[in-house]
C-alpha cells in the first residue's frame, strides 16, 4: 500500500512540475512529399502534406548520394526550410542549395549567386532526408526519405 502512494505522489509530482512534458515525445508528427524533375539539372520538391506544424528553424534536409555535373560529391549547403512549415508548404532541392568541391579544396554552390555560372546536379543516386532537430539540439530523428531512381 505505502509502494503504491509513494508511485502514484512521484508521478503526480512529475507532471505538477512539468516533468512529465519533458518525458513525452517531442518529435513533430508530419508527414511530406517528394516531386522529383529530372532534367539537364535535377530538382526535389518537398511539400509538407499534413501533420504537425513545424518551426523551419528545425527542419533541413540531408543528402548521401549526391553528384554535381563533373561527378563530384555534393551535399545540402543551406537550410532549405527557412520559415514555419504547414501543410501545403514546402521547398526545394536545387543547384542553388547545394555545394560541391572541386577536388582540389574548392568548395561552393552549384549555383554561384555571385555570377552566373552554374553546375548542374544529379539526384537520381541520392538519399534525401528531411531531419527534424529539437530546439536543445539534443535529439533529431527523420520525419520523411525520398530515394532517386538510381539509388
Amino acid at each position: 500500500m505505502v509502494a503504491i502512494t509513494v508511485i502514484l505522489a512521484a508521478v503526480i509530482a512529475s507532471f505538477v512540475l512539468g516533468l512529465g512534458d519533458q518525458a513525452q515525445q517531442t518529435t513533430p508528427q508530419a508527414s511530406f512529399s517528394f516531386d522529383y524533375t529530372d532534367g539537364t539539372s535535377d530538382k526535389l520538391s518537398i511539400t509538407h502534406d499534413g501533420g504537425d506544424t513545424i518551426d523551419g528553424a528545425n527542419v533541413n534536409a540531408t543528402a548521401d548520394g549526391v553528384a554535381d555535373g563533373e561527378g563530384n560529391d555534393a551535399w545540402v549547403g543551406a537550410d532549405i526550410f527557412t520559415s514555419e512549415i504547414s501543410a501545403g508548404t514546402g521547398d526545394a532541392i536545387d543547384n542553388s542549395v547545394i555545394k560541391s568541391s572541386d577536388g582540389e579544396g574548392n568548395t561552393g554552390y552549384l549555383n554561384n549567386h555571385d555570377d552566373s555560372s552554374e553546375t548542374n546536379l544529379d539526384l537520381s543516386g541520392a538519399t534525401i532526408r528531411v531531419v527534424y532537430e529539437d530546439s536543445s539540439g539534443d535529439s533529431s530523428s527523420t520525419l520523411a526519405t525520398w530515394e532517386g531512381p538510381d539509388a
